[in-house]
């Protein structure tokens, strides 16, 4: 049985998280999803899923905070916003939606600065009709992917 992704549910460094539902995402790519075996945060050892590449379209509706689906502690006005603001993103799960449950993926990371908090490698951008574009890649930016960004 092949399994069908329903949303992604990202992980931000800082605690928040947001549910985007299949319907708002107009174009997606994770790429060379590896499994890996580490420890995470000096944690017990556990398989990990990370991947090589990531770039994703998201539609204006996905913009919204649905209370019951996103923990959030910095978002004023939307999350879109949040995205273009902070390059936190770190991790997120792909919710099938079904007894199939959810897979978790790793995104590519490198810590900007000694906080380590923001990424290097996530860039996001807004198109001219309203959709953003999210990407996280250790050689190609959100320019690179996208060309229509404002």
């Amino acid at each position: 049985m092949e399994r069908a992704l329903d949303a992604l549910k990202f992980y931000f460094r800082n605690g928040d998280t947001w549910v985007v539902k299949h319907n708002d995402i107009s174009d997606l790519w994770i790429s060379r999803v590896t499994t890996s075996y580490g420890r995470i945060k000096g944690g017990k050892m556990t398989i990990i899923h990370p991947c090589k590449s990531f770039k994703a379209e998201f539609l204006p509706d996905a913009d919204a905070v649905d209370p019951d689906a996103t923990n959030l502690s910095s978002v004023t006005s939307g999350m879109f916003e949040r995205v273009l603001q902070y390059q936190d993103i770190e991790k997120l799960d792909i919710l099938f939606g079904d007894e199939r449950g959810s897979e978790r993926v790793y995104l590519p990371f490198k810590a900007k600065d000694v906080d380590g908090i923001d990424n290097v490698y996530q860039t996001s951008s807004m198109s001219k009709d309203g959709k953003l574009h999210l990407v996280v890649d250790d050689d190609r930016t959100v320019i690179d992917v996208y060309k229509d960004h404002e």
